[in-house]
């Protein structure tokens, strides 16, 4: 299995659909299905009668999972690919556009 390139709080840009160029934290990285969770994008829309549980009912609106090459990881706000190099015997992630470290 590859390594991942985006990650559970990455600030990533959505490079297509409906939802192009916004911007959202991570929430959850699906590697099995090939899908993330992105904040506030591709939000879906749920029309919920009331139950025991929620009286009120009403609208719920919810992110749903989107295809991980939809998204790119962003530095400074720019969409950025990801390579992975050595640094003091350590595996880091390293922006290919600005050559800056992603973590640690």
């Amino acid at each position: 299995m590859a390594a991942a390139k985006i990650k559970k709080g990455d600030q990533v840009v959505v490079l297509s659909g409906k939802d192009k160029g916004r911007t959202g934290a991570v929430l959850q990285v699906m590697p099995k299905d090939g899908k993330v969770l992105v904040e506030g994008v591709n939000v879906a829309t749920r029309h919920r009668k009331p139950t025991q549980q929620n009286p009120q009912g009403g609208i719920e609106r919810n992110p749903a999972p989107m295809a991980i090459s939809k998204v790119a990881v962003a530095v400074d706000g720019k969409p950025t690919r990801v390579r992975f190099e050595e640094k003091d015997g350590k595996k880091v992630r390293v922006a290919v556009k600005t050559g800056e470290t992603i973590d640690g």
